[in-house]
């Protein structure tokens, strides 16, 4: 019998690519998603699939959550609101998207005993400078009056709810921490770095530098992450448990910068911008977010699968075909 996997925010950057994964492998997929940072254009080629069916809606919408859960063998819960933009202009929206949506998704899966993935976020980790970052370390995350923090602490609920459910009621639900995941159809609207640099260099603009640019981050590729992700959905030993997904490769958003300009053959220069002006007085930020792998390795043998280089090739030969 073909297995129906609800997917929340399918219509995203990653759900999209979530669900041409699960089709491929002869599974029905459903999608809900609000297009409030999906892009329908990201689901347009899979409207014809006919084990494919979108609803435009918040998975906040309990009685439609209802009908489509019941209705599914298991759910993949990737909504939130998502980006440093969007979070700093949208503070309201984020706690509510992220904690709300999830409390549905989960109470309702819960009722019908289905299985459910969150995909969470390295901001869980805050400004805990323990690195490479270990699931079980500490949170450490900044003051309360600068809304940046709001989303890693809205995540970090969704993930104490999810273990909760868990604990208390036998929930099956496996917890998956993204560490900063880039591939094709990823904008850089909502402040995601990597587009953002790249759409820059290809139009010979200033590549602009928030902060020091010493900052430094680990980029995980679109397929390396849906591969873990359906992994650990089908792994029985996976629940309850919360798994880092990322690659230890490690670099600099100065080095970033200039390797970007570098592969695209740029005329593009950097240009170095403080904090306060990108984003306002008081913007907190983590020096470097590296994730420690190996519980998902034992897990499930998950091992990065694309170098970094081989990353920016592939989504700099994109965004030229969506150029021309």
């Amino acid at each position: 019998m073909t297995k129906t996997a609800i997917v929340t925010g399918g219509a995203g950057f990653i759900g999209s690519h979530l669900c041409e994964y699960l089709l491929a492998h002869k599974q029905k997929v459903v999608v809900v998603d609000d297009l409030s940072t999906g892009r329908l254009a990201n689901i347009q080629h899979l409207l014809s699939n006919r084990n494919f069916k979108f609803i435009q809606a918040s998975v906040r919408d309990e009685d439609l959550m209802r009908k489509v859960i019941k209705a599914g063998d298991c759910v993949y819960h990737l909504a939130a609101a998502v980006g440093v933009n969007l979070i700093i202009q949208r503070p309201v929206h984020t706690i509510e998207t992220n904690i709300h949506g999830t409390e549905v998704v989960l109470s309702t899966a819960n009722k019908y005993g289905r299985k459910v993935l969150i995909t969470s976020t390295s901001e869980v980790y805050g400004k805990n400078e323990k690195v490479p970052f270990k699931e079980d370390d500490d949170t450490v995350l900044g003051s309360t009056k600068f809304s940046r923090w709001s989303y890693a602490c809205s995540k970090a609920i969704d993930e104490f709810l999810a273990l909760a459910y868990h604990k208390q009621y036998g929930l099956e639900v496996v917890i998956a921490r993204l560490f900063n995941t880039i591939g094709p159809r990823q904008t850089g609207r909502y402040g995601m770095v990597v587009p953002r640099f790249i759409d820059w260099a290809l139009k010979n603009e200033p590549v602009m530098i928030y902060g020091s640019g010493k900052q430094a981050r680990s980029f995980t590729y679109v397929s390396d992450a849906i591969r873990a992700v359906t992994a650990l959905m089908e792994h029985e030993k996976a629940d309850g448990e919360v798994f880092n997904v990322g690659s230890t490769e490690e670099i600099t958003i100065e080095a970033l910068a200039e390797k970007i300009i570098e592969k695209t053959g740029s005329k593009s220069k950097k240009k170095y911008i403080s904090y306060s002006r990108a984003y306002g007085q008081g913007f907190d930020d983590m020096q470097r977010r590296l994730p420690c792998l190996k519980k998902i390795k034992k897990a499930i043998g998950y091992k990065p699968q694309v170098s970094f280089n081989r990353m920016l090739e592939r989504i700099i030969a994109d965004k030229r075909g969506e150029n021309e």
